[in-house]
C-alpha cells in the first residue's frame, strides 16, 4: 500500500472534510478522525468535517417495529445487519466504551440448521449447529441496531451531519489545484446548490452509487471501483400477536434456537429476534433474510410477487398453521447487501481504499473489505491514515493503523 507519510510542517492547517453517506463506515471515519486530530501529541487541530447523508437517519443498522395498540408492546425487526464480530485487536478496543454501557451486547446464540418441509418430509429437520459464545462474540446493538449509529453520531463534537441531502456527482470542473498540498473541491446538491468547499472528500456509498458519483469526475482510480460487486437480499419480517399459538418450529421444546441457516430454499438465515439479549419485552418477532443469489436474481421484480414467495418459503420453514400465521408481514428490498469478491482475484485479498492524491479523493465503504461491520472500521482506520498523514506529516503505524486513532 502506499506510504502517505508527508514532511512535517511547523504550521498544521484545519482540514476540511466531506464524507459522503452517513452509514457506520462514514461515523467511524468521522470519530476515527477527531479523535486523530485532537489527541495528537505535537500538534492540536480541529477538523471541520461535514457528512452529507441522503436520508433522515444514519447508521445503516436498520431497525423497524411497530407497537400493538392493546398491548403498547413493540415488534422489532433488524431488518439490515443482525449482528456483527471483532476479530482484530483494534477494532474490539474501538468498541469497548459502548461494551462497557451495554449498548453493545455480545449475542450467545443457539444455532442450527434447518430444512424446510417438502412432500417426502412432512415436517421442518432441525440439526443443532452450535451456540455462539464469547471466545469469539457476535454483538448486537440494545435496545435497537440503530442505537449505536445514533450513539455514534451524538458523540461526534466537531462533525455536523446534514440529513436529506443528495451529493450530486463530482465534476472535474468542481475542483481547483492551488498547489501540491492545497486543493479544493466544491460539492453540489442534486438541485445544483453549493455544499460548501471541501480540502478532502470521502465517498462512502456502496460501489454502486461511488460508481455513478465518481464517472466523470477524473477520479484516478475509477477503474478499481467495479472491481467489487454486491448483491441484493430481501429480508421478510414477521410478528405474532401476544398470546398466540406459534408455530411448531419456533414454540418446538426439543430444538430450541435463536438462528437457523436454512438449506434448499430461498431464505438463508432466521433470526428470532424476542430470544435476543435486552429484546425480552417484545413481541414475537422473527427477521427472514433471503438468499443473497436468489435475491439479485428478483432484484427487479415486483416486491409484492417476492414477498409472497418468501412467505411460502417461511411457512415451509416454520410450519404454522391458521391459528399461528403471523399477523404481521412486511418486506423490504436491499440492492446492496452483500460483497462478492473480484473473481479474478485469486488471492481473495481486499481491495482497500481508493485513494486519489491530486484530488485528495477517498473511495471507502466495507465493500472495500470482506463487506462486514468490522470492515467499515478498517476502512475508516485507513482513510484516516492517508489524511492525517497528508496534513500533519504523522506516519502511519506499522500494519495500516495510526498513531493516537484509538
Amino acid at each position: 500500500m502506499t506510504d502517505y507519510a508527508a514532511h512535517a510542517t511547523d504550521k498544521i492547517p484545519t482540514p476540511t472534510i466531506a464524507i459522503i453517506g452517513g452509514g457506520l463506515t462514514g461515523l467511524f471515519t468521522a470519530t476515527l478522525l477527531e479523535r486523530a486530530f485532537t489527541h495528537d501529541n505535537r500538534k492540536s487541530v480541529v477538523p471541520n468535517i461535514v457528512i452529507f447523508e441522503k436520508s433522515r437517519s444514519v447508521g445503516r443498522l436498520a431497525t423497524r417495529y411497530r407497537t400493538d395498540s392493546a398491548t403498547t408492546k413493540n415488534w422489532q425487526w433488524a431488518f439490515g445487519a443482525q449482528f456483527f464480530t471483532a476479530k482484530s485487536a483494534d477494532f474490539q478496543q474501538f468498541i469497548k466504551p459502548w461494551l462497557a454501557t451495554n449498548l453493545l451486547q455480545p449475542w450467545c446464540a443457539n444455532v442450527v440448521n434447518l430444512t424446510p418441509f417438502h412432500d417426502a418430509a412432512p415436517i421442518a429437520d432441525i440439526q443443532k449447529k452450535e451456540q455462539w459464545n464469547s471466545t469469539q462474540a457476535r454483538y448486537i446493538s440494545t435496545p435497537k441496531m440503530t442505537s449505536w449509529g445514533r450513539a455514534l453520531a451524538d458523540e461526534l463534537q466537531h462533525t455536523s451531519i446534514n440529513f436529506k441531502t443528495r451529493v450530486a456527482p463530482l465534476s472535474k470542473e468542481h475542483f481547483v489545484e492551488r498547489n501540491d498540498t492545497n486543493s479544493k473541491t466544491e460539492l453540489f446538491d442534486e438541485d445544483g446548490n453549493s455544499l460548501g468547499h471541501f480540502d478532502w472528500v470521502v465517498c462512502t456509498t456502496p460501489n454502486g452509487q461511488a460508481v455513478e458519483l465518481m464517472a466523470n469526475s477524473g477520479f484516478s482510480e475509477q477503474a478499481k471501483i467495479s472491481k467489487s460487486q454486491m448483491q441484493a437480499c430481501y429480508t421478510l419480517m414477521l410478528g405474532w400477536e401476544d398470546g398466540q399459538p406459534l408455530p411448531d418450529t419456533l414454540s418446538s421444546q426439543t430444538h430450541l434456537w435463536d438462528v437457523a441457516y436454512v438449506h434448499d430454499s430461498p431464505l438463508d438465515r432466521i433470526f428470532i429476534e424476542h430470544q435476543k439479549p435486552a429484546h425480552d419485552q417484545l413481541l414475537p418477532s422473527v427477521t427472514i433474510h433471503a438468499r443473497n443469489d436468489w435475491s439479485q436474481t428478483h432484484v427487479d421484480d415486483d416486491i409484492k410477487v417476492v414477498k409472497a414467495q418468501l412467505l411460502q418459503a417461511t411457512k415451509q420453514a416454520l410450519s404454522w398453521n391458521d391459528e399461528s400465521t403471523p399477523s404481521q408481514v412486511d418486506c423490504h428490498r436491499w440492492r446492496y447487501a452483500a460483497t462478492i469478491s473480484n473473481p479474478d482475484n485469486i488471492a481473495n485479498k481486499a481491495l482497500h481504499i481508493l485513494v486519489d492524491d491530486k484530488h485528495q479523493w477517498i473511495v471507502s465503504g466495507d465493500w472495500c473489505g470482506q463487506g462486514n461491520i468490522e470492515s467499515c472500521y478498517q476502512m475508516a482506520a485507513e482513510t484516516v491514515a492517508v489524511i492525517c498523514s497528508q496534513t500533519t506529516g504523522k506516519k502511519r503505524a506499522h500494519g495500516g493503523g495510526y498513531y493516537g486513532v484509538i
